[in-house]
């Protein structure tokens, strides 16, 4: 009886443990940036990498758009943010000091500009004839 009893309680402790795990809730204030990344052609870029750091310099990280060029950076502390764009050979200019109060969701739109030489990947050629 005595074991059958420790080993429900510990059964019990164990479920509540990692429930509490699970449940565990986002960060209270975090705030998210997201976005989209257009090409030199103004439409959006699938894959594209976004990189995105404090403005400090602390801390820099990457994320990818999706198939329509849209990302999203979640569970962001309250800070200033710089965001850079680049896919198929090509990068945005930095927007930096994106001020981001706890709890703030903005959007911002990152365009990729044309280097000196046209990438391949944006060169559509034609069918042969």
């Amino acid at each position: 009886m005595r074991r059958t009893l420790v080993l429900t309680l510990i059964f019990v402790v164990a479920l509540v443990a990692a429930h509490g795990v699970s449940a565990a809730p986002q960060r209270r204030g975090s705030s998210t940036l997201s976005g989209v990344v257009l090409g030199p052609d103004d439409k959006p870029v699938a894959h594209a990498s976004v990189s995105y750091q404090s403005s400090g310099g602390n801390a820099p990280h990457a994320v990818h758009t999706d198939a329509q060029g849209r990302f999203t950076i979640s569970r962001l502390r309250a800070d200033s943010y710089d965001v850079r764009a680049s896919g198929k050979g090509v990068s945005s200019d930095w927007e930096k000091n994106i001020p981001l109060k706890a709890g703030q969701t903005k959007s911002v739109t990152l365009r990729l500009i044309y280097a000196k030489e046209i990438p391949k990947a944006y060169v559509k050629s034609k069918p042969k004839q």
